[in-house]
């Protein structure tokens, strides 16, 4: 079992900087999901931490140790890639023992390793196939228990489910959530999909651009963003973002975005007030706009008048796509809604989880 430590961690290839100060701290046998978008860096980090990209700057550390100049080999690290990297011509037995037969692992060891990992994983009965007999999600299954079989301290997934189907990747995700349970061993994990990281991670650690935005529970990153960023990207659908400006109406603070007016709770504006006749950005989420009809008791609300541009029946909820005045937006409403296309419609935002963002900094006013 294994901490792991990134301390001001940089990577550039040529001019390009892919990894900027990266400062990480993994506990022991936490699971954590770096996430972000395609070409945020994400996946460096994990390989400078497998040992398969060389870092620029800063230190990386496995427990106690420092492994910058320390082989991939012996890093005490398993690594489960996106393409599951399984030799073809094996069988899934010896593809899952390849590693311990080089280690020199004697026979009887290896043989209980692998029917282990095998019964965890529930493909005892694939061991005598190959590769290509086997689906996308069985050969998941065989290239997680080839880095079980290792026994190591730290666990690294780069991108392991994109390969499969929506329902299997729900299954998969749940699978791999309860194999850390059971493990008790660190786990890091790279995705794009937030809703991956949202439901798995003890911790998510969200990147744009090399740079780490934020690192924090996931509901804390929903709940608390730190700048608009973080906010639009945890959550589906993302958060909806007015460009609008603080003003006092009758002692009243108001956000005014040009298509709509809101008067804030009394004591909701209270950290607004430096902001007075400012730029801001107002976000609110798809949730947390309701049909009044419908909307939870005791929230904040103020109503919006807009027009419905599509509908998303979507079983237990419709997603309303809106337009006030020349922005668009997205509300989750309840199924029972009678809006419809090209109904002008009165909906209630729920101010209690309101969000207001420096215009100029993206950062989130506290």
């Amino acid at each position: 079992m294994a901490s792991v430590t990134y301390e001001h961690v940089t990577k550039k290839f040529g001019d390009v900087t892919a990894i900027n100060d990266l400062n990480i701290s993994v506990a022991d046998k936490e699971f954590l999901v770096l996430v972000g978008p395609s070409g945020c860096g994400k996946s460096t980090a994990l390989r400078m931490l497998a040992g398969l990209e060389e870092i620029t700057g800063g230190e990386i550390r496995i427990g106690d140790r420092v492994v910058n100049d320390v082989a991939p080999k012996d890093r005490d690290i398993a690594m489960v890639f996106q393409s599951y990297a399984l030799y073809p011509h094996m069988t899934v037995y010896d593809n899952m023992a390849f590693g311990l037969k080089l280690r020199k692992v004697p026979k009887a060891e290896i043989d209980s390793r692998v029917k282990k990992a095998a019964d965890i994983l529930g493909i005892g009965q694939l061991l005598n196939r190959k590769p290509k007999q086997l689906s996308g999600g069985q050969r998941q299954r065989v290239a997680v228990g080839r880095a079980i079989v290792r026994n190591p301290a730290v666990f690294l997934f780069d991108e392991p489910l994109s390969n499969l189907d929506a329902k299997l990747r729900v299954q998969t995700r749940a699978e791999i959530s309860k194999l850390h349970q059971q493990l008790g061993t660190t786990f890091i994990y790279v995705t794009h999909d937030q809703v991956e990281a949202m439901t798995m991670a003890s911790r998510i650690a969200v990147m744009k651009d090399g740079v780490l935005q934020q690192i924090d529970s996931p509901q804390n990153l929903y709940d608390h963003p730190d700048n608009i960023f973080v906010a639009g990207f945890i959550g589906s659908p993302s958060m909806n973002f007015f460009n609008a400006r603080l003003k006092s109406d009758n002692g009243k603070t108001v956000v005014d975005s040009g298509s709509f007016v809101l008067t804030l709770p009394q004591g909701k504006d209270t950290p607004y007030k430096a902001y007075m006749d400012k730029d801001v950005v107002f976000g609110v989420r798809p949730e947390d706009i309701h049909d009044p009809s419908f909307a939870p008791p005791g929230i904040h609300q103020a109503s919006i008048e807009c027009k419905v541009d599509v509908t998303e029946l979507m079983g237990n909820e419709v997603f309303l796509y809106l337009v006030a005045g020349d922005t668009s937006f997205v509300a989750r409403v309840d199924p029972r809604s009678k809006a419809r296309i090209g109904d002008k419609v009165q909906l209630a935002m729920n101010l209690d989880n309101m969000h207001l963002f420096d215009k100029a900094t993206e950062r989130a006013i506290r």
